[in-house]
């Protein structure tokens, strides 16, 4: 079992990064190599700038080449539920902001001629406990009133045609939702951000920030320094790096992921025959899909750790025996693959974008980020270029976690908690 991601593992070299120092000036710097950092180099440095890219590891090596390969629509909580918190307009226009966000993946996809294995299977949400079911009822109601005419609710009888088990009690299908091979698609953002000029540091942390005024600043690097006349913070739940004003407003929560050795044809049509992108209900539940080899991926919050190889293996093994729950036949299933990393939770599950001391930054993408961070690369680009109003996290607050500096050890406390929620809810 390779202690490794799979989308990193199986993906092509990146070598078109840039060699030598960091140096001279940018029109823009962005902190960060993965989806929202790319996105937004390319769409930048196809309208002319300047770009470099300070990537503290390698391209897209963090979050967004851990997470489970989906790309759906939806927002990460409950719609009827945020609806009532924050009211139906505005409810409908973070839904269409996620619409949107699966439309900019694939335009990027298409335009760019990405080789992702990019096909689009649906998202079909479980209930994991029968009065699961009764909620997912009431958020269809409001979804295909006021949001999503194609959303389909599927009872407890008709389960045995989306998916193999009886450990489900319904579900919510979302017909927007696109798979693809998330590791193929970060080098293929990375190499059309190159081929229109951007440059991209790996191995290049940022080390020192030094405001010089307004929104110029002057950057150190593992590799250099270079002065930046805008600068887009993009590191997600990095705790690398004088962010500490970032790092406040999330929780790095850890989230983990095995895949098998390849099913065969017989057992991916018994379980799976309509290879959607899957989510549990539970708050501690897990997702899963098919890869492009035929393997099954299956993930969730396992354990509320830090990774790190002993930490991902005791995870991988929490991950087994929930697989084993639900799909008994695959108890004995070979794992390749085990792997984990941090995704970043805001308070409210909502994304963060904006401007603080003259730094651009959007992240929290709260475990729906893969369309969300390539969207938010686009949107950035303009609202760097004035338009404000092409932002549609605007408006959000954005408080600190009271209690939280970004350190590690609240994340036993956040575990107990949504433990608890899904025992007695």
């Amino acid at each position: 079992m390779k202690l490794d991601s799979y989308w990193l593992d199986t993906a092509p070299v990146f070598s078109e990064g840039a060699e030598g120092p960091v140096d001279g000036r940018a029109d823009v710097v962005v902190i960060g190599g993965g989806f929202t950092g790319l996105s937004a180099a390319l769409e930048l440095a196809t309208r002319g700038a300047s770009v470099t890219v300070l990537e503290a590891g390698r391209i897209a090596s963090e979050a967004s080449g851990r997470n489970g390969g989906q790309c759906n629509t939806g927002v990460a909580q409950d719609f009827a539920s945020l609806a009532a918190r924050v009211g139906l307009e505005q409810a409908r226009g973070f839904y269409r902001a996620y619409e949107s966000a699966v439309a900019s993946v694939e335009s990027i996809v298409t335009s760019h001629q990405i080789d992702c294995d990019f096909v689009r299977t649906g998202k079909l949400k479980l209930a994991a406990k029968p009065k699961h079911f009764e909620k997912l009822a009431r958020t269809y109601e409001v979804l295909r009133r006021e949001v999503d005419r194609q959303v389909e609710l599927i009872p407890p009888e008709r389960m045995r045609s989306e998916i193999g088990s009886d450990g489900f009690h319904g579900g919510l299908l979302q017909r927007n939702g696109v798979q693809m091979h998330m590791g193929k698609f970060g080098v293929g953002l990375a190499k059309a951000a190159t081929r229109h000029g951007a440059r991209i540091f790996e191995g290049a942390a940022v080390t020192q920030l030094k405001r010089i005024d307004g929104e110029r600043y002057e950057l150190t690097s593992a590799r250099g320094v270079i002065k930046a006349d805008q600068v887009l913070v993009a590191t997600g739940p990095s705790r690398l790096g004088p962010l500490q004003w970032f790092q406040q407003r999330m929780a790095p929560v850890g989230s983990f992921i095995v895949v098998t050795e390849p099913l065969s044809k017989q057992q991916l049509d018994a379980f799976f025959p309509h290879r959607r992108s899957y989510v549990t209900s539970l708050n501690i539940g897990n997702y899963f899909r098919v890869t492009p080899d035929n393997r099954l991926l299956w993930g969730g919050r396992a354990r509320f750790a830090m990774s790190n190889p002993r930490s991902d293996e005791k995870s991988g093994n929490v991950l087994r025996k929930g697989l084993a729950k639900y799909f008994p036949e695959l108890a004995t299933t070979r794992i390749d693959y085990c792997w984990g990393g941090l995704i970043d939770i805001t308070v409210d599950r909502l994304p963060r974008a904006g401007q603080h001391e003259g730094l651009y930054y959007s992240m929290g993408y709260s475990g729906h980020g893969v369309q969300m961070s390539t969207h938010m690369g686009r949107v950035m680009a303009d609202v760097m270029s004035g338009s404000d109003h092409a932002n549609p996290w605007r408006m959000l607050s954005w408080p600190a976690v009271p209690g939280h500096a970004g350190r590690a050890w609240t994340l036993p406390l956040v575990g107990a908690y949504y433990r608890m929620q899904d025992l007695l809810f």
